[in-house]
């Protein structure tokens, strides 16, 4: 017999919720999809529902129905069918404590337990909380086990959410959960789901009106969705935030000392995302990158040889394609069964009957292994984060463009070359000391660094933007001019660079090299999106982080999450560079914030665009919030032929355009159009730095490195 202990605490998998700030379960790791829910969360339909079709006295015994026991002896004698004599309470004694076999003998005297089981229960909760816990434990096929589960699954609603005609459908499963899938056996379900609306009349839950019409209605299931671990909001970021709880429960033991299990025992992850901004986000990623910059892609490479690859050789192209063969699962599944490398090739050239991605959806289609390979080469992907800049929090993040067919996380995992938008760094360290200025006017000429071995290095622009003349450090960075920006690391150097962006949150390894000014160096999205909002921040790096709280099912908190965060420069330097980045926004790179997609509040941002355009990036910052955007392909070497296709500014921009038109249109975010805040007592900061009237003098035109 299970102990008082036992019936207090019944073994059962509860699921490990993520949770958003505001409220939303983003998704959940189990073993069984169940989470628990009190009575006061379940609608009333439900219980009725529930109640009149399969346990009418359900108030009025104790546990035991003997009166349903008397009917169904006397349908054994007579060989005629009265219906089950067990209860709700007997039922859920069985769920809790299942059979373990099935003698005759053995299930006799079992059926004995569950009834001594069921008036424990009985006695030791109240109705209410009976029908609670037997509706979260039971069995709704799907994947759905309890009645949150299923309700997400079936209808995304919530309990309390659930029609009546809804609630009839779901208890009308309980009797078989395949035979009455509505799925699978929609006209089953459907006549299953009356029969249960026929028990709510015949007990006076329903009136003759009210029945009619909610038979008339159809079963709609527009919104079922398995709920996996590949399905749902903000997929990328609940794999991070899996292994990271893996790590957690290692290192943060129970008081008996076992581990947590993630899977098992319904943990409560409260998380920093914003459910409607990682919407948006999702929705922009969706919007620009796949329903419009990969048509675009592939109509770009349409009928080109050696398509996505250009500017490799025959031998790299070879490498990439082999090096990809052999991280298939058809290809180790070939060597674990003893192919040599000959035949696995061959069997890799043979076109042959496969189902494909296309962007959209699955087709079926013929091709060999190795071309479905290149084919699937052709996709761009996409990182996006945002974070709330004085806090950290991170409120949306997006690592993929679709987590069933790539699940590389191109946010916390994957570093690319960075390109321009690593300058703000640069022209930072210049302005540090005072003697530089947004209106500092430099002579745009070649710069040169010596190298070792007798080389030399020079850095040519991508343009012949006002070359040879004076421009001021606004116009510079506005027009993302290389020399400048050659011209300022040759002044400062390289290690001091690096010494400051370690100090807005960069860690990972930078060569101390002239060329890191033009964003040579390999970063994270997590990485650059923190140190940008160094400036967002009055010059305060602050680590952006994504969980406040961790609880076990029972509410109790097992675990709080702040941040930290370091002064990385002064304010007035911050506020230099915000300065000069809205530059970039109002007369530079990133114009098209204003003119093509109608921003108008005030934003300051840096386009980035790596070599071949492999990579393309916009970081950008409104006083309310900071984000970047990166897109690109898997392999360097696929990539746009154009720059005019390719840049920063027409792959990520348009992303981070989109979530933030998105994000303030959404008033209940309480997003307004206030100013960047220029530090106090510093007057000579709010010169017009578009027109540099303030200190037009103020050269430095020593700049003959040659």
């Amino acid at each position: 017999m299970p102990s008082f202990e036992e019936l207090e605490n019944p073994r059962i998998n509860l699921a490990t919720e993520i949770i958003s700030e505001d409220g939303y379960v983003l998704g959940k790791y189990y073993v069984e999809n169940r989470s628990n829910i009190p009575y006061s969360q379940l609608p009333e339909n439900l219980v009725n529902a529930l109640v009149a079709t399969e346990d009418v006295r359900f108030y009025k015994h104790s546990g035991i129905d003997f009166r349903a026991l008397s009917r169904v002896a006397f349908g054994v004698v007579t060989r005629s069918s009265k219906g089950g004599g067990s209860t709700l309470t007997q039922q859920l004694a069985k769920t809790l404590f299942p059979r373990k076999s099935s003698n005759f003998v053995v299930v006799a005297f079992t059926k004995l337990k569950e009834w001594v089981v069921a008036v424990k229960l009985e006695r030791n909760y109240s109705k209410n909380e009976i029908l609670a816990m037997y509706l979260n434990t039971v069995d709704f096929g799907n994947m759905s086990s309890g009645i949150k589960s299923a309700a997400k699954t079936y209808f995304d609603k919530l309990p309390k959410d659930l029609t009546t005609e809804e609630s009839a459908l779901l208890v009308g499963m309980l009797k078989a959960p395949s035979t009455y899938n509505p799925r699978r056996n929609p006209e089953n379900a459907l006549n299953r789901r009356n029969t249960v609306l026929n028990q709510m009349k015949k007990y006076g839950f329903l009136e003759e009106e009210e029945l009619s019409a909610l038979k008339e209605k159809p079963i709609d299931m527009s919104k079922f969705r398995l709920q996996d671990h590949r399905a749902g909001a903000a997929t990328y970021f609940r794999e991070y935030i899996r292994l990271f709880l893996t790590d957690w429960a290692k290192q943060n033991p129970k008081p008996d000392g076992t581990h947590w299990d993630i899977y098992k025992d319904g943990l409560k992850i409260y998380t920093t995302i914003n459910y409607k901004m990682q919407g948006y986000a999702e929705d922009a990623v969706q919007e620009w990158v796949v329903n419009t910059l990969q048509p675009q892609f592939f109509d770009h490479w349409k009928g080109k040889k050696n398509a996505p690859f250009h500017n490799i050789s025959a031998e790299q192209t070879e490498q990439i394609l082999t090096r990809a063969m052999k991280n298939s699962a058809r290809y180790k599944s070939m060597k674990e069964e003893g192919f040599s490398e000959k035949e696995i090739r061959k069997a890799f050239e043979t076109p042959c009957k496969m189902w494909i991605y296309n962007g959209k959806e699955e087709v079926d289609t013929v091709m060999s292994p190795l071309d479905s390979i290149r084919h699937m080469k052709s996709f761009l992907n996409c990182g996006f984060m945002a974070i709330e800049p004085h806090t950290g929090k991170v409120r949306a993040y997006v690592g993929g463009t679709n987590y069933e067919y790539f699940q590389y996380d191109h946010v916390m995992k994957a570093k690319r070359q960075v390109g321009s938008t690593f300058k703000p760094f640069v022209y930072t360290l210049a302005m540090a000391d005072g003697e530089f200025s947004p209106c500092t006017m430099v002579a745009n000429l070649p710069v040169t660094f010596d190298l070792p071995e007798g080389k030399s290095w020079t850095p040519k622009n991508s343009s012949d933007f006002k070359e040879g003349q004076m421009i001021t450090l606004s116009e510079a960075l506005a027009n993302s001019i290389n020399t400048i920006s050659a011209y300022l690391i040759k002044r400062y150097g390289a290690s001091a660079v690096v010494h400051l962006v370690r100090k807005m949150g960069i860690q990972s390894p930078i060569d101390e090299v002239p060329s890191i000014c033009l964003g040579t160096c390999d970063l994270t999205l997590y990485e650059m999106v923190g140190a940008i909002n160094t400036f967002n921040n009055h010059g305060v790096y602050i680590k952006p982080y994504f969980i406040t709280k961790i609880c076990n099912n029972k509410g109790n908190v097992l675990a709080t999450f702040t941040t930290e965060q370091n002064e990385a420069m002064d304010e007035v330097s911050a506020y230099k560079t915000v300065r000069l980045m809205q530059g970039v926004v109002l007369q530079g790179t990133a114009a098209r914030l204003n003119y093509k997609y109608k921003l108008n509040m005030p934003m300051a941002g840096k386009t980035g665009t790596t070599d071949n355009n492999s990579d393309g990036w916009f970081m950008g910052y409104t006083p309310m919030l900071t984000a970047g955007a990166w897109v690109g392909c898997e392999d360097r070497a696929a990539h746009f032929r154009s720059t005019s296709l390719g840049q920063g500014a027409n792959t990520g921009l348009p992303v981070w355009a989109i979530f933030v038109k998105k994000c303030y249109e959404d008033k209940s975010l309480n997003f307004s159009a206030k100013e960047f805040p220029a530090p106090e007592n510093n007057a000579d900061l709010n010169l017009d730095i578009f027109n540099c009237k303030a200190n037009p003098s103020k050269t430095n035109a020593s700049h003959n490195f040659d």
